[in-house]
């Protein structure tokens, strides 16, 4: 078995910035390695959009969508993000997924793109299809990442670390070197339970986001912030890593992965109302129901507190005019089989941790602080979103994100700006520091129950100097632990997920209790 892969690129993930990075640098004729963790490219959380993707509305401008953006965003946004986003975004979505891709979005009857409304928007601007937009947008990236022959796609390989100069090389001169590059990560192989090294001129981390160190989260399995934690014990810098978006409406069952109810429900005219049947959202925000959602999200809290239910309805039946499962077919799908009909009666719905505002820092072209190690969609913070995402404009970074990245990579390497055959020699294989098969199952899932409960509870909705104290000790020490324990036993991909998703609650919960000011989705609830 040979245990090293070389390429000019390696994309790491395979979302929306993932797969769009891939393409754009293959497009240009460069290799590119495609890896992720899911048995499928479409295992992510792109594929479970439900809502949209932000476009061009009627009277509509960039500088209105970036005066909504910078709203929402408690005006802790960065303008220029922001801006290039509002500028280049709806440029670069006709180009690559209406006129290259031909994604099916919805439109009217005569042919033209209907625009839909969301909560924050000051105007009509998302395209959508039905009440599965992600899941369109992966169909058609995936056709194209299979077909192109520069793209090698390896599924079911989990990275490991990111592999630096300042890290991994074993040559004394090399570390010496003031610059940290990334050269490439170790990932471990599902299937032969082997750690290959993948050097690379080029990386990308497009990961994912962080909801799965959560009780209750929207996101899928593999959510768990890995590429955060790589980035961060590389030394590369984060940024605005205690905003977590908590989305409002999530159907109220246990499960697993709580199942999103769209915020495009609201936009077209549902509202939230309590067990008594009240519409609260107006007592709560001039906006009322499209309000942006962490303004949603604290005032279902105070609801449910205040009735003391476990939930807070959302009743589209009485309030939208328009055929409710033709218009939302996976949602109302959903509903039949939890015993609700959307169409005739209102759901049960609870907040669940969703979005993450913050990560890796990078500027417009996906470029870390680590030379050669880029990052985008909802692992980066391109400090478009402040501390509040704007609806559906994740779908819109990840997709201008990307795209960029891909330029840059793919204008670096016509340059011939490779790694020298030297600094990939001093990058040694991976070296196994425990060999014991002492991974107990029962042990890695109260690990995890311990993960998600503490940050549920203490670094969740609204949060308190006792409960992030609570937190912080907590976290202190199961990552003690771990590191110990990950230092003696066999690697496996439970084991590694464990350790990432320890670590990013950890970051998450020493970032929020140094923030004393609350705005956004950092609120707390004792300044």
């Amino acid at each position: 078995m040979i245990d090293t892969v070389e390429t000019r690129a390696l994309v790491i993930g395979s979302g929306i910035a993932g797969c769009v990075a891939a393409l754009t640098i293959a497009e240009a004729g460069v290799d590119v390695v495609l890896i992720c963790a899911g048995r499928q490219l479409d295992d992510g959380n792109t594929a479970l959009a439900q809502g949209g993707i932000v476009y061009r509305g009627l009277g509509d401008s960039a500088q209105l969508m970036a005066k909504d953006i910078i709203t929402a965003g408690w005006e802790l946004n960065y303008p220029r993000a922001v801006r290039f986003l509002c500028r280049k975004g709806p440029e670069v979505l006709n180009k690559i997924f209406l006129e290259k891709l031909a994604v099916p979005f919805a439109r009217e009857e005569h042919g033209e793109y209907h625009l839909t409304m969301e909560g924050g928007h000051s105007r009509p601007r998302i395209l959508y299809s039905a009440d599965y937009t992600g899941r369109v947008i992966m169909d058609s990236l995936i056709v194209a990442v299979r077909k192109n022959p520069h793209i090698r796609v390896m599924t079911e390989m989990t990275a490991i670390d990111v592999l630096t100069t300042h890290h991994h090389s074993h040559s004394l001169e090399i570390r010496y070197q003031i610059e940290n590059q990334c050269v490439g990560a170790y990932v471990l192989e599902h299937s032969t339970g082997i750690v290959r090294r993948f050097l690379a001129d080029y990386t990308v981390l497009a990961t994912g986001g962080i909801g799965q160190i959560y009780l209750n989260t929207t996101n899928t399995s593999g959510s768990l912030g890995s590429g955060f934690a790589m980035a961060h014990r590389a030394g590369a810098r984060l940024m605005n890593h205690e905003y977590i978006q908590f989305h409002p409406t999530s159907l109220f069952h246990r499960s697993p992965r709580k199942f999103l109810i769209s915020e495009a429900v609201r936009g077209e005219g549902a509202k939230l109302v309590n067990v008594h049947g009240h519409a609260f959202m107006a007592d709560y925000d001039p906006r009322a129901d499209l309000a942006p959602r962490d303004i949603v999200t604290r005032a279902i809290v105070d609801e449910m507190l205040k009735t003391g239910e476990d939930f807070v309805y959302l009743d589209a039946a009485n309030y939208i005019d328009t055929d409710i499962a033709q218009r939302f077919p996976t949602i109302h799908q959903k509903c039949l089989e939890g015993g609700v009909d959307m169409a005739k009666e209102p759901i049960p719905v609870v907040p669940a941790a969703h979005y993450f505002c913050g990560g890796i820092l990078v500027d417009q072209q996906g470029r870390t602080t680590i030379e050669r190690l880029y990052a985008g969609g909802e692992c980066a913070c391109t400090g478009v979103h402040g501390a509040n995402r704007l609806a559906s404009t994740s779908l819109l970074e990840g997709l201008v994100w990307g795209h960029a990245i891909g330029q840059d990579i793919a204008l670096r390497v016509k340059r011939n700006a490779m790694l020298n055959n030297r600094l990939k020699s001093s990058i040694a294989p991976w070296f196994a520091l425990g060999h014991r098969q002492n991974e107990d199952p029962v042990l890695v899932s109260q690990d995890w129950a311990t993960i998600k409960h503490t940050m549920w509870n203490y670094v969740g909705i609204k949060r308190t100097t006792p409960r992030l104290k609570r937190a912080f000790d907590d976290l202190r020490d199961l990552n003690k632990r771990l590191h110990s324990f990950y230092k003696e036993t066999q690697i496996s991909k439970s084991l590694v997920d464990l350790f990432h998703g320890c670590q990013t609650a950890y970051i998450i919960t020493t970032a929020a209790m140094r923030n004393p000011q609350s705005k956004g989705c950092h609120y707390r609830d004792d300044t």
